[in-house]
């Protein structure tokens, strides 16, 4: 009979110190034991395969070891260790929720709870998958979880944190697992390849853990695979060919290809991809995280997130080098779009292949859209474009005097404004400084005279004419307008039509000051009670009663009396 155990059983932790990824809990379980701080219940909750169970039953070791070494570890020799690694020990209690779900399995555990340990310090119960347990298990279980006696230990472990109600959460400490990184992974399987003799390629023990996707226990299974498949050497065309992973030359010959823009060396790559059996979108998501793997290698910072061998992360260094971050970018928004209509593609190959071609023609559309848009801005400048110096020039006189024209002025002029000063560029004579200057206190007068009070009441009218409001339109018709200095006063006589007006101020400055060409206009609204208008007396409505209605009615219709008598209808006070 063969003696085989997988690594996952083979290669357990059996200490803390050995536990892979879970660093955090380790440590503060230790040093719970450490001060004596040992909670009644605790949750263990994470992913697949990154040590709950394993903790759980390191925690129950140490609680009932007799000879504790001093890192607070188990010491492996006493009678309860040697019990618990000959699976004989009668103090600690698994239970597996999936298939004890019921309120009878619960109430057995909780008779267990009753008898004190017949030797040793605590009676712990492990109870796996306990997001399982039905609703009226977990009731049932909540008395006893709250209460036990000082000798029971309760330790949960889940996979669905989410499911397991709050009665129960909130009577557990809880520690979150995390996933366990590609790089911890590769540490323990060398590990595990030295003690078995092995010679394993550090990429392939890199793609095993990325495949793993965080679960140890998982990385373990494909390495026995792998082993069973290679034997005592372990390459990374094996792994590639057992797993049935695209080759990470392929996607390196694809992106030389997409920056050089070899269309044809291109679709010649996908076709052999295709050819070896793979589909398409296992290729367009394996070049989406090739894409992203060059992305993070352009910035040293984020090198740190490129789970990769040595190799692979200088050939990623130098690919990186020639491709530009806007043309990564893209490519992968393309290959993020092929990616999530593939499914609704009819002709899926030519629907990859068009995001291929896309990619391929990056940059040259970028540099068409940049040529364009440097044309457009080109025609949009003038025929000659003036600059203006920091001074006028001390001399009337200069060699290189720059002479100028009418529209040559006004557009200094408009460059003055916008202080423009380039004085180093080209010099201006002081006849053409003086020219501006002409030009500049002209548009100056102009703006002077647009600001008077019959300017500022028809741009106020125009404004309340354009609003939509019909409260404060009403409000803005009836102030009462008055300039003081610049500052234009609007006198209302409710306070409701000056709330109404001090809630639009910003519109109606921007407005004025657009209208009047003046940017130092401002706006003070006054409530003045006096302006409140009186309000005329309403005649008095006199108020008719039925019959004095219906005798009017049939004064003004005299059919109304022949309906009257046909129907017989007689007219009741």
């Amino acid at each position: 009979m063969s003696q085989f155990v997988v690594s996952a059983r083979k290669y357990r932790p059996r200490r803390f110190e050995d536990v892979v990824g879970q660093q955090h809990v380790a440590q503060t379980l230790k040093n719970a034991l450490a001060t004596d701080h040992v909670a009644h219940a605790f949750l263990f909750c994470g992913p697949r395969g990154v040590g709950k169970t394993t903790c759980a039953r390191i925690l129950a070791k140490i609680l009932n070891c007799q000879q504790r070494t001093s890192d607070f570890e188990a010491c492996d020799t006493c009678a309860s260790c040697t019990a618990f690694n000959e699976s004989a020990s009668f103090n600690i209690i698994e239970l597996d929720a999936a298939s004890n779900n019921t309120v009878d399995h619960i109430r057995a555990l909780t008779e267990q709870v009753r008898y004190r340990p017949q030797e040793g310090y605590y009676k712990v119960f492990i109870i796996d998958e306990v997001h399982m347990l039905s609703s009226q298990a977990f009731n049932a279980f909540l008395k006893t979880l709250e209460e036990p006696p000082p000798y029971a230990i309760f330790i949960l472990a889940t996979t669905e944190k989410h499911k397991i109600i709050p009665t129960i959460l909130s009577r557990c400490q809880i520690f979150d697992f995390r996933r366990i990184t590609a790089a911890d992974m590769v540490l323990h399987l060398q590990y595990i390849c030295l003690q078995e003799g092995i010679e394993a390629e550090e990429d392939a023990l890199h793609i095993i853990a990325q495949k793993a996707d965080g679960a140890l226990r998982d990385a373990l299974s494909i390495f026995d695979r792998i082993t069973s498949f290679a034997g005592k050497r372990v390459r990374y065309s094996d792994v590639i060919e057992h797993l049935n992973i695209l080759d990470y030359d392929y996607y390196f010959q694809v992106t030389d290809a997409l920056i050089g823009e070899d269309l044809s060396g291109l679709l010649l790559l996908f076709d052999q991809v295709t050819a070896k059996g793979f589909e398409p979108d296992i290729f367009i998501n394996g070049l989406a995280e090739h894409l992203r793997n060059i992305l993070v290698c352009k910035d040293s910072s984020t090198l740190a997130l490129l789970e990769a061998g040595d190799s692979l992360r200088d050939r990623y260094g130098r690919q990186a080098q020639l491709a530009s971050s806007s043309f990564l970018l893209s490519a992968l928004n393309l290959c993020n779009d092929c990616d999530i209509h593939f499914k609704m593609a009819r002709h899926k190959r030519l629907h990859v292949e068009m995001a291929l071609i896309k990619m391929c023609h990056i940059n040259r559309a970028v540099n068409a859209v940049l040529e364009e848009k440097k044309t457009a801005d080109l025609s949009l400048l003038p025929k000659e474009t003036p600059v203006l110096p920091l001074k006028p020039p001390s001399s009337p006189t200069s060699g290189n005097a720059l002479p100028l024209g009418k529209d040559a002025v006004n557009t200094l002029a408009e460059a003055l404004k916008s202080g423009v000063k380039k004085a180093d560029k080209i010099p201006l004579s002081l006849h053409a400084f003086e020219q501006v200057v002409q030009v500049e206190q002209a548009a100056l007068s102009q703006r002077k005279s647009l600001f008077s009070m019959e300017n500022c009441k028809s741009s106020w009218a125009d404004f309340a004419s354009r609003t939509d409001s019909p409260s404060l339109r009403q409000a803005l018709l009836s102030a009462v307008l008055s300039l003081e200095d610049k500052v234009l006063v609007a006198k209302v006589g409710l306070s409701i039509q000056a709330g109404l007006i001090q809630a639009e101020t910003t519109k109606i400055l921007d407005f004025l000051r657009h209208h009047l060409q003046d940017i130092g206009v401002n706006l003070k609204v006054v409530f003045d009670e006096t302006l409140v208008s009186e309000v005329e007396t309403p005649r008095p409505v006199k108020v008719f009663s039925h019959r004095e209605r219906l005798e009017r009615i049939r004064s003004e219709y005299p059919l109304v009396n022949e309906l009257l008598s046909r129907l017989d209808l007689r007219v009741m006070d």
